[in-house]
């Protein structure tokens, strides 16, 4: 049987990997260790790497994610915990505006091989100023790296691979999945021993023929539910590819799966407006439109910030139900 693990596991397993290859691994953030990680995510790697690794970072992003890109600077390759990436915005000087230019500015003599990492997303009852789902902000600056997975198997993964980059990497994960079980196999039953997905390669997680839904972190796992709706009650073969990683991009995956459907909705639990979202449906229109049969659709989140209440915010995000009305009306 393959084995099953939680998405917050894998994360851990990745972690714990990383810190045995590379002595210049370390942890920070807020109770990342004696703590065992507010998500207990770094449950037990505390007690096993000790306090020089697992740093408890006090509460200050802009202090220590400050703290991380310096050290970063000098061949330190910290992975900066955030509760939540809405905190991000305390350090945004130092994400944006100095980890991202750092190679550019200093004539590629200097990198910045930082990790930041934490859940981006609503969908948990904690308001506005904890819900943000950031990765098109990030996205945006060139010199930085955006990865949002959406399953165990792609957080270890992907987590690992991001640590070796060399380019800050800024790692969008979901509370929502952390409990979620996935097929993770164990390093001994992999050809080289340890599981390592390059940044900037999507993947088909459904193969279709009808529809190509696009999607990036939990929203992956609601366009599998669906496109199971849709194949069960309309007989409509949707295809799902997960970005896995939004910069850099998988513009050729993207096209590949769009001329094979003629029919594309991109599905996010971000904003709308300026979203990645739009990106992708302008890069479609543009390199793919004669190979469309319909317009370019997009399911985002509601244009207003994150809802308090559970019933109403569960409205505010995307569902099955509303990916299969708007996939219909292309279809």
């Amino acid at each position: 049987m393959p084995r099953e693990i939680t998405y917050r596991e894998a994360l851990r397993e990745g972690l714990d990997e990383e810190l045995a290859y590379d002595d210049n691994v370390c942890i920070i953030g807020e109770e990342v260790a004696e703590y065992n990680g507010a998500y207990k995510v770094t449950e037990g790697l505390w007690k096993k790497w000790g306090d020089k690794r697992l740093i408890d970072a006090p509460i200050s992003e802009a202090g220590f994610i400050g703290m991380g890109i310096g050290a970063s600077m000098l061949g330190i390759r910290p992975v900066m915990e955030l509760m939540f990436y809405s905190f991000a915005y305390v350090a945004f000087d130092q994400m944006m505006n100095n980890a991202a230019t750092c190679r550019y500015m200093s004539g590629g003599l200097t990198n910045c091989p930082i990790v930041v990492r934490g859940p981006a997303n609503g969908g948990t009852n904690v308001g506005a100023t904890h819900s943000h789902t950031p990765e098109n902000i990030f996205a945006n600056m060139p010199g930085l790296k955006v990865v949002s997975p959406s399953d165990a198997h792609d957080v270890k993964g992907l987590i690992k691979s991001s640590i070796r980059d060399n380019d800050p990497v800024y790692f969008m994960e979901s509370t929502v999945l952390y409990g979620m079980t996935g097929e993770v196999p164990s390093n001994d039953e992999l050809e080289d021993g340890e599981l390592i997905i390059p940044l900037g390669k999507a993947k088909v997680k459904k193969e279709g023929t009808d529809i190509s839904l696009i999607a990036h972190g939990r929203a992956v796992v609601t366009s599998l539910q669906a496109a199971e709706i849709l194949a069960e009650k309309y007989d409509i073969n949707a295809e799902v590819l997960d970005l896995r990683s939004i910069r850099p991009l998988d513009e050729a995956a993207i096209m590949e799966s769009v001329r094979k459907t003629h029919r594309a909705i991109y599905v996010e639990e971000n904003k709308p407006f300026c979203g990645v979202g739009a990106q992708i449906s302008s890069m479609i229109m543009e390199q793919a439109f004669d190979d469309l049969d319909a317009p370019v659709l997009r399911i985002t989140s509601a244009d207003a910030p994150a809802f308090y209440s559970p019933p109403i915010e569960k409205l505010q995000l995307p569902n099955p139900e509303e990916i299969v009305e708007r996939a219909l009306t292309i279809c």
